[in-house]
């Protein structure tokens, strides 16, 4: 009896402390994400999907905590899952309403990264999950693979310059499959000039899409209202 206390005390203790170690963690991502209330950005973006060619477009993309985050760009389409590109984690490491659970150690592009699987609380949320790699050393996010309920699954990479105190990305990488997401209604597509789109009857598993989007520079609390966003 005493033999199966000690086990069971010994498998218990590893477990409290990697929960306590995780929750650190996100405590210190979010003090550090919780100095930006909001920016303005400009930059650019480029969509990459198998069956459209969308020229290169120069964008102003606006952020503020919680959750609001739109692109403006000129004509066109933005092909980003809902609730994508920064949104997510900003949005989830703001609020707080997250379970956090320790899912070890993997290598990313050669650095070792602090795997986490992050839960939302609120059963109305789009995510589902969100598993984050994270560079403990310089507390950022450099990748993050979320799964929704609307649009599967999909990839963010982010890599970090200038804004990397701030948590901000110099550039974002957005990858998922195309027959997971739902366009929104009444959306038409521009294509480059004198290309065609290419062949519409592809397979859906060879449907890939990818999101660039290349920020040049912040500007960092600004105060945006509503009448911003619209």
């Amino acid at each position: 009896m005493m033999l199966r206390v000690a086990l069971l005390f010994t498998l218990f203790i590893p477990q409290c402390l990697s929960a306590q170690d995780v929750d650190a963690l996100m405590k210190k991502l979010r003090l550090k994400m919780d100095v930006v209330n909001d920016y303005r950005a400009t930059g650019r973006l480029k969509t990459d999907v198998s069956f459209l060619r969308v020229p290169v477009s120069r964008i102003q993309v606006l952020y503020r905590k919680p959750d609001k985050f739109h692109i403006k760009k000129d004509g066109g389409i933005s092909l980003l899952p809902k609730g994508g590109i920064s949104v997510n984690l900003n949005a989830l490491l703001a609020t707080g309403n997250v379970a956090a659970i320790d899912a070890g150690v993997a290598s990313l592009k050669g650095t070792a990264m602090r795997m986490v699987k992050v839960l939302p609380t609120d059963e109305k949320t789009d995510i589902i999950l969100s598993t984050l790699y994270i560079d403990e050393q310089k507390l950022l996010i450099r990748k993050a693979v979320t799964t929704t309920r609307e649009n599967g699954t999909y990839e963010m990479e982010m890599d970090y310059g200038k804004y990397a105190g701030y948590g901000l990305p110099d550039k974002v990488v957005v990858t998922f499959n195309t027959k997971d997401y739902k366009l929104p209604k009444g959306i038409t597509f521009e294509y480059d000039p004198g290309q065609k789109p290419a062949d519409p009857k592809a397979k859906p598993a060879d449907k890939k899409g990818r999101v660039e989007i290349s920020y040049d520079v912040y500007s960092i609390n600004p105060g945006l209202k509503d009448a911003d966003f619209k």
